[in-house]
């Protein structure tokens, strides 16, 4: 193949390109920020789980101890029956009056065992309460980060995303001095080496850094200018170059 070597020399414009756009690539899908997001909704999805699990417990809880004040009122409304009718003295027979009073005490032994149970049920109530407020304020803390990471993230992508275009820009234009079957190979090599041009510089070629035989020199001095010359050891493009040492 052979080509103008200014248009060769093209390529070298062309790869260092090619290589920040690469570089802005792995950039952006390596931004820290990323990380960092994926971490803050795994967390915040966790915490806002757990926010409504301790909400339904502490729902669950405010219903045992409504109902269980309930069974306080209830026994208490009874013994309190209970005692007016004794006091009232309409109780006469000795059998009745005892087993009144022992009701009554029956009933008072039972609201003490209740107002126990209520006086648990809030202690674990407010315990609950206590979990629901501190998983919230961790949620919306976490929540807060998260917003937080997402605007750089944000910021970091409009300024990547602004440089690609304008990177991407000067590539538009270096490509269109490119010969179409040159440009071909290039990409062609680019696809299977990462980089498809290197520039022969002092005798050693740029790409993979390899110092080129005496042999290979003198071949490459002898080549014509417009020859398109590949490296022997990597197979990229070789553009030779006032740096070449030919």
């Amino acid at each position: 193949m052979k080509a103008a070597p200014e248009a060769q020399k093209r390529l070298l414009d062309l790869a260092e390109l090619d290589s920040v756009i690469d570089r802005l690539a792995h950039r952006r899908r390596t931004l820290p920020e990323l990380a960092e997001i994926d971490e803050r909704s795994k967390l915040f999805a966790r915490l806002a789980t757990q926010v409504i699990e301790a909400e339904t417990e502490a729902g669950d809880l405010a219903r045992e101890q409504n109902k269980a004040e309930s069974d306080v009122d209830a026994v208490r409304t009874r013994s309190d029956r209970d005692q007016k009718r004794l006091d009232s003295g309409a109780v006469t027979s000795p059998r009745d009056l005892a087993g009144l009073q022992s009701e009554i005490v029956s009933l008072q032994k039972r609201q003490g065992d209740l107002e126990e149970i209520v006086l648990e049920i809030m202690e674990r109530r407010e315990a609950a309460d206590t979990r629901v407020t501190d998983l919230a304020t961790q949620r919306d803390e976490v929540g807060t980060a998260l917003a937080t990471a997402e605007d750089r993230r944000d910021a970091a992508l409009n300024e990547i995303d602004k440089e690609s275009g304008e990177v991407q820009g000067r590539r538009a234009a270096a490509v269109g001095e490119i010969p179409a079957d040159l440009l071909a190979l290039y990409a062609k090599l680019r696809d299977q080496y990462g980089v498809g041009a290197a520039m022969l510089r002092g005798g050693r070629c740029q790409g993979c850094k390899v110092a080129l035989s005496i042999a290979e020199m003198n071949r490459i001095k002898a080549a014509p200018h417009d020859d398109v010359l590949r490296c022997e050891e990597c197979r990229r493009i070789l553009v030779r170059t006032a740096e070449s040492g030919l």
